[in-house]
């Protein structure tokens, strides 16, 4: 899945953004927690509703291929007891059009097993796509509440 969206800041400051686990947190849909251990590594908590699943996912979340202000490939990886597993990520890409316009682009992918696997890839799909252009909406209006864009 694919997809891109225009964001009324800098690449630095959406740049800045992105690496802020403060950030993060209000934009992952269903977050509970996100705590940074290092530059590259956080671990969070996520509740998240697949159809009728609702399960509660604990795991980490890990930054990779990192050229800053350019993008980077963010994984996360978690376990919802009995409803089985989650593992998705992101390749994360910044276009400058302007001082204060970035295009970030996207590429998902997700993957999944256990009781959640069960119900069929296309709600699981459509889900994914839903709680990707979730975290990318909520990320844009962050930005435009922080630098003080409408």
């Amino acid at each position: 899945m694919n997809d891109s969206q225009r964001v009324p800041a800098s690449r630095e400051q959406v740049w800045a953004a992105l690496n802020n686990p403060d950030v993060l947190r209000q934009c992952i849909p269903g977050c509970q927690s996100l705590e940074m251990l290092s530059p590259t590594d956080m671990t969070a908590t996520v509740v998240i509703k697949v159809g009728p699943v609702k399960a509660t996912f604990g795991g980490k979340v890990t930054l990779s291929d990192i050229d800053p202000p350019n993008g980077y490939r963010i994984v996360g990886e978690g376990s919802g007891g009995v409803a089985g597993f989650a593992k998705g990520g992101a390749t994360v890409r910044l276009e400058a059009v302007g001082e204060q316009e970035t295009i970030l682009h996207y590429e998902v992918n997700s993957q999944i097993g256990g009781k959640l696997a069960q119900l069929g890839a296309r709600l699981i799909d459509s889900t994914a796509k839903k709680l990707a252009g979730e975290f990318f909406t909520r990320f844009g209006a962050v930005i435009s509440s922080e630098t003080g864009s409408v």
